[in-house]
């Protein structure tokens, strides 16, 4: 019963693990890196995350692939030149908590012209965290059961989605000490609207009464 339930828990997780599948026009390499295509994904920092590429079969085209994030020092973490049908496996670990960058560029070969047979297929898979782990070989180091394998892994899942939580908690105070610092700016900024307003009218009434005793228009 425990082994079906770590099963049924490991299979609800599973979401964890990201694959995308699309095409990429070839375009020449004067436009290409413009209209490369990026796939991000938030990943907290340090934190292993294994990347699986696999390219589909194409004439007169080269694929290249860069890995990156989008912290404030913009870490690279791969850059592959001519990925081809063998693909590309990259493993690294993050240095930032922030989204990571997969972006491919596919450029057509000098002398082709662009058009629909130009294409490749593009397949990407993400693990990240506990699925990039090996337990395989932690298994054998640590000579571990098959059922202790997967409560390790069912502790490692665990653990990320609470400090996912964590970090979402982190940023909801962070989100409402913003929200009530603004209405507080917006509060006073309306009082001192209302009484400048209020200020303005009552400098025009009384020089408006003065303009009018001077002319006799009034008493």
């Amino acid at each position: 019963m425990l082994r079906f339930s770590a099963f049924l828990l490991l299979s609800l997780v599973a979401c964890l693990v990201s694959a995308i599948k699309f095409d990429l026009e070839a375009l020449p390499s004067s436009t290409a890196f413009a209209h490369r295509k990026c796939l991000s994904q938030h990943v907290g920092d340090n934190t292993m995350v294994i990347v699986t590429v696999k390219v589909g079969e194409g004439y007169n085209q080269r694929v290249d692939l860069e890995i990156f994030d989008d912290s404030e020092s913009i870490n690279k973490y791969a850059t592959r030149r001519d990925v081809g049908e063998q693909g590309a496996r990259l493993a690294f670990s993050t240095h930032a908590d922030a989204s990571i960058f997969v972006c491919f560029t596919n450029t057509l070969s000098d002398g082709f012209n662009p058009g629909p047979n130009y294409r490749r297929t593009i397949d990407v898979d993400y693990d990240i965290g506990a699925e990039a782990l090996d337990y395989s070989k932690i298994a054998k180091a640590e000579k571990l059961e098959p059922l202790e394998v997967e409560l390790r892994k069912l502790e490692k899942v665990v653990q990320e989605i609470w400090d996912e939580m964590e970090y979402l908690k982190r940023r909801e105070a962070k989100m409402r000490d913003t929200n009530e610092s603004t209405n507080e700016r917006v509060q006073w900024f309306s009082i001192i609207t209302l009484l400048t307003l209020v200020s303005l009218g009552t400098w025009q009434v009384m020089y408006l009464r003065r303009f009018f005793k001077r002319k006799r228009l009034i008493d």
